[in-house]
C-alpha cells in the first residue's frame, strides 16, 4: 500500500501490520509534493467543466425526449425472464465491490509484515493501486449518495404513472433516489480506475459499466438519464483521486502538459512470487 517500511522483520506482528496501515493513511494525507500538481489541476478542472456541460446537456435531452419513452418500452418489474439480468447488475453494487476491494486491502496489510526487500517493495505498489479503486469507487458513490439525497428524483412509475419530472428533494426515501444512479457512479468508477492502472483493460472495463447502465434501465430501476448522471459522478470521483495520489507521488506522475499518467506497476509474474513468498508454510 501506499507507504515505505524497513526492511527488518517486524518484532511483533501485530505492531507490524499497525505500522504499515499508520504509514499508508499518512502517506495519503499528507501536502502533495509533485511539482507539476498546478498544471494537472488546470487540466482536470477543464475536464470536468467539459464533461459536467456535456452531461448536463445530455441529461437535460434526455429527461425532456427520451426517459419516458424508454422506460415504458422496458418489460415490466418482476419479469421471471429478467432473473439473470437481476444477478448481473448486482456486480456493480457499491457495497459488493467496495467490501470486495476492502477484502483485497485487508490481505495485502495482513501479509505485509512478512516480506521484506524486493517482494515487499513490489506488494507496496500493488497495494497503491488496490488503494486507487477502493477510494475511486468509494468517493464517488458518497457523492452520489448526498446528491441523491438533495435531487430526490423518483424512481420510474414511482406514483403509478411514467413522469420524468417527479421530485421528492431531501425526503430520504429509497423511492425518490433515481438520479444519479449509484450503480452506474460504481461501475464507471471502477472502469476508470482501473483502466487508469491498467490500460489493457480498458475495453472490457467500459463494456462492464456499459452494461450495467442498461442492466438498470431495463429493470426500471432508472431512467437513462439517471445512468448518464450516474457515469459522469463516476468518473468525476475517479479523476479527483487520481489527482490526489499523483500530486503525492503514489502510482501515477504528472506530464509538463499536466497529463497524468501510471508509473510501471508490479508484473503479475511477480505477483505470484510474492505471493508464493508470503504465503510459504
Amino acid at each position: 500500500m501506499a507507504t515505505e517500511i524497513s526492511g527488518r522483520h517486524p518484532v511483533n506482528y501485530v505492531a507490524g501490520v499497525g505500522s504499515v496501515a499508520w504509514q499508508s493513511v499518512a502517506r495519503l494525507v499528507r501536502a502533495p509534493s509533485h511539482s507539476r500538481r498546478a498544471e494537472a489541476r488546470r487540466a482536470l478542472a477543464l475536464r470536468w467543466l467539459g464533461l459536467a456541460a456535456l452531461t448536463a446537456l445530455t441529461i437535460g435531452v434526455l429527461m425532456v425526449a427520451a426517459d419516458v419513452a424508454a422506460i415504458k418500452l422496458m418489460p415490466a418489474r418482476g419479469t421471471v425472464g429478467l432473473w439473470p439480468l437481476r444477478i448481473f447488475t448486482d456486480f456493480g453494487k457499491s457495497t459488493y465491490v467496495l467490501w470486495t476491494l476492502a477484502g483485497g486491502l485487508l490481505v495485502i496489510l495482513l501479509i505485509m509484515p512478512r516480506l521484506t526487500g524486493l517482494s515487499r517493495q513490489v506488494l507496496i505498489a500493488f497495494g497503491v493501486r488496490i488503494q486507487y479503486i477502493f477510494l475511486s469507487v468509494a468517493i464517488a458513490v458518497l457523492c452520489t449518495e448526498v446528491l441523491k439525497y438533495i435531487i430526490g428524483r423518483s424512481r420510474p412509475f414511482v406514483g403509478g404513472e411514467a413522469n420524468a419530472f417527479f421530485f421528492q428533494h431531501f425526503s430520504g426515501n429509497p423511492a425518490f433516489e433515481s438520479l444519479p444512479s449509484g450503480h452506474a457512479t460504481t461501475a464507471f468508477a471502477l472502469a476508470f480506475a482501473v483502466s487508469a492502472v491498467w490500460r489493457k483493460a480498458t475495453l472490457v472495463m467500459l463494456v462492464y459499466a456499459v452494461l450495467i447502465c442498461i442492466s438498470r434501465v431495463i429493470l426500471l430501476a432508472h431512467h437513462p438519464s439517471d445512468v448518464v448522471g450516474g457515469a459522469l459522478m463516476g468518473v468525476i470521483g475517479a479523476m479527483f483521486v487520481r489527482y490526489w495520489f499523483a500530486a503525492r507521488r503514489l502510482g501515477f506522475s504528472i506530464g509538463r502538459d499536466g497529463s497524468i499518467e501510471p508509473l510501471p506497476g508490479p508484473s503479475w509474474a511477480s505477483l505470484k512470487r510474492v505471493a508464493r513468498e508470503a504465503f510459504a508454510p
